[in-house]
């Protein structure tokens, strides 16, 4: 994202504008509210619970449908333990990022 001197480097004269100093203090404004929005979304170990369980949802619905596949087609069996094993592996890595302890 270029910086407000880079956007007028070639017209500074255009900074002294109303219209462009309103645009420029709207544009801080949004940007302050857009870190501070991060910071919430990080910070928020709910979202993150909330993002961590859909996940573990999809590799669960993964494997069913991988034994229903088995059942009806005869495709490979899942191999449950390494599904577990990489579900167990998600949770523990994605708490210890979001430092969320169990």
């Amino acid at each position: 994202m270029k910086s407000i001197r880079e956007i007028f480097r070639n017209n500074q004269s255009l900074l002294e504008e109303p219209e462009v100093m309103q645009l420029v203090d709207y544009c801080s404004e949004l940007q302050d509210e857009i870190v501070e929005l991060k910071f919430q979304k990080t910070d928020n170990k709910e979202l993150a619970m909330l993002d961590m369980i859909k996940e573990v949802i999809k590799g669960c619905d993964a494997i069913e449908k991988e034994q229903m596949e088995h059942e009806r087609y005869g495709y490979d069996a899942p191999n449950y333990q390494e599904t577990i094993a990489n579900l167990k592996s998600y949770i523990y890595r994605r708490c210890q990022d979001e430092k969320i302890w169990l």
